[in-house]
């Protein structure tokens, strides 16, 4: 007698409330599945992306905010601070190396940075085409500008004023692509890199200020004293503000973690709603299938093989349904990366493997196997003589 087999045609036999309970379980498992892929490639990146910055300085407003746009480049600048300070802070013997940052153009989208050479050696940037920026005016594409503009080493782009699509144009100062970074999964890939005079050479001519600024400078310390003196000395300033990118991105990844902690607790319910299905479901195939029990019975099959068979049901079911919802789950994860590509803001991938999607899949199984362990102990202790006289 195959169980499996037996198993696999009763759930055949019951199209509605097979796809029914697989879709409740699948949809449980893949909620969870896209939060643990979604959240553990965002910290990765972010923390990543943060690594060796130890203080970033600009000017006076949300230390978030300043961490988000300096450090990810997904939010707006706090503002401007006047060169002269900045460059007075990185000769503080507390600072290791500086880096200015320098914004407020887009292309297509994607930031325009203006830095120094220090900004892609601190990611171990390398070149995939060309070289880096000598000149004003010329420039470096990430890899994902790159191959959402089709731009190569030689072409000419004209940037946009603001950080998003719709600015104003500076159409009289064309920049030069002069090299192509190769993808090395950090916030370099999704930027356009130049010097910092580049940036002053076009708001000059467009009419701003000419006193020389910048958005923000990248700090590392000198020594693990400058940890708690730095920060209140840039703070003690009229003009800037410093703010820690370790402590600003645990405290972002707390609030996120207060809504993905309500997206789990809402794929657990689901979870365990499916199992209730399952259990509802095999519960009432077990009054169906009563007299086809009997009979199993009176041609030699043991009280053990009919309590198997049960649970081998809830086991396939919710197997089945486990495998759907991880595999449902790295499909969102994919459709959710693909997202945030177009808006150009740090992806994520369903092409990757969480370690804890095996105790997902545990977890589906453990449901659909407790579901089943009450009709199959009634199937166990089911007496078939009189259901085999009832005919």
């Amino acid at each position: 007698m195959n169980l499996v087999a037996i198993s696999l045609a009763y759930l055949r036999a019951r199209p509605l409330a097979t796809a029914l309970n697989l879709l409740l379980l699948a949809l449980g498992i893949a909620t969870i599945t896209l939060l643990l892929l979604a959240t553990a490639q965002l910290e990765e990146r972010m923390s990543r992306d943060a690594r060796g910055i130890d203080l970033v300085a600009g000017a006076k407003g949300s230390p978030m905010q300043l961490v988000l746009s300096a450090v990810y480049h997904l939010d707006a600048p706090t503002g401007n601070i006047p060169l002269a300070d900045a460059q007075a802070l990185s000769r503080s013997p507390a600072v290791k190396k500086a880096i200015p940052l320098a914004l407020g153009d887009s292309f297509r989208g994607h930031r325009i940075v203006g830095t120094n050479h220090d900004y892609p050696a601190h990611y171990g940037a390398r070149l995939a085409a060309g070289r880096l920026w000598r000149d004003p005016m010329e420039a470096v594409l990430g890899a994902e500008v790159a191959a959402a503009t089709g731009l190569a080493v030689g072409a000419t782009f004209t940037g946009a004023h603001g950080l998003s699509d719709g600015g104003d144009v500076h159409e009289q100062e064309p920049f030069k692509v002069v090299g192509i970074l190769a993808r090395g999964g950090t916030v370099l890939d999704r930027l356009v890199l130049t010097s910092v005079e580049s940036v002053w050479e076009i708001h000059e001519h467009a009419g701003a200020t000419e006193r020389k600024e910048i958005t923000a400078l990248l700090i590392q310390y000198a020594s693990p004293l400058a940890a708690a003196t730095m920060p209140r000395m840039v703070n003690a300033s009229s003009a800037l503000q410093a703010a820690s990118p370790a402590y600003e991105s645990a405290r972002l990844f707390r609030m996120i973690g207060v809504g993905a902690d309500v997206l789990r607790a809402f794929g657990l319910v689901l979870v365990l709603v499916a199992g209730l299905s399952v259990f509802i479901a095999l519960l009432n195939a077990l009054e169906d299938r009563r007299y086809d029990l009997a009979v199993m019975r009176m041609l030699g099959a043991s009280r053990a093989k009919l309590m198997g068979l049960l649970l081998l049901e809830g086991a396939a079911l919710s197997g089945l349904g486990g495998i759907a919802g991880i595999a449902l789950g790295h499909l969102c994860a994919e459709g959710l990366g693909a997202a945030l590509k177009a808006a150009q803001q740090t992806p994520v991938t369903g092409w990757a493997w969480h370690p804890q999607e095996p105790w997902l899949l545990a977890l589906a199984l453990g449901v659909g196997v407790a579901a089943a362990l009450l009709p199959a102990w009634r199937a166990y202790r089911a007496d078939v003589a009189p259901v085999l006289a009832e005919g």
